[in-house]
């Protein structure tokens, strides 16, 4: 056989595996509800996994690659989640809801939380973005500088809570 077909062959293979999920670098802090919603993504993709292996010749062997996939990078998460539970509210810490004004007076209430539970549509920021950055540590009152894309702004502390 040509080398050019055994190439070919390898190349498609490769092409159907499904490329890893990146794990980031910063440490992998959840609040305590972060850590049961990966538990859950853990057992969802455990029980997608068994169905697809129900099916023996008939399952989709793509499918099953991503969710194997999936399960690697869950599972790692899981294995390696810190969970903070924030108690004094004297200062910003992960797990604590923060209402700020910026220099608009526009107020704004989220919450720092891990990576994978992060959503800002719903106020759920991730305690290593910039927002989450600056946020960090500060105390009522503070002013922080929120480094942004579209330039700095300036907000101010003016509520931390459990929620």
């Amino acid at each position: 056989m040509s080398r050019a077909f055994v190439n070919e062959d390898n190349a498609a293979a490769q092409a159907d595996q499904p490329v890893e999920r990146q794990v980031s670098a910063q440490p992998n802090y959840v609040t305590l509800s972060g850590f049961v919603q990966l538990q859950a993504r853990v057992a969802e993709l455990q029980a997608l996994h068994g169905q697809q292996a129900a099916r023996g010749e008939l399952a989709d062997k793509q499918r099953i690659a991503d969710i194997e996939r999936d399960l690697r990078y869950f599972n790692q998460r899981l294995q390696s989640a810190q969970v903070i539970t924030p108690t004094s509210v004297d200062q910003v810490r992960i797990g604590h809801w923060v209402s700020f004004v910026d220099e608009h007076n526009h107020e704004q209430r989220v919450q720092l939380v891990g990576e994978d539970q992060a959503d800002a549509a719903n106020g759920l920021i991730n305690w290593g973005s910039p927002l989450g950055g600056a946020l960090l540590g500060a105390r009522v009152g503070d002013e922080v500088i929120w480094e942004r894309p579209v330039g700095n702004l300036a907000i101010e502390v003016v509520a931390i809570d459990l929620g």
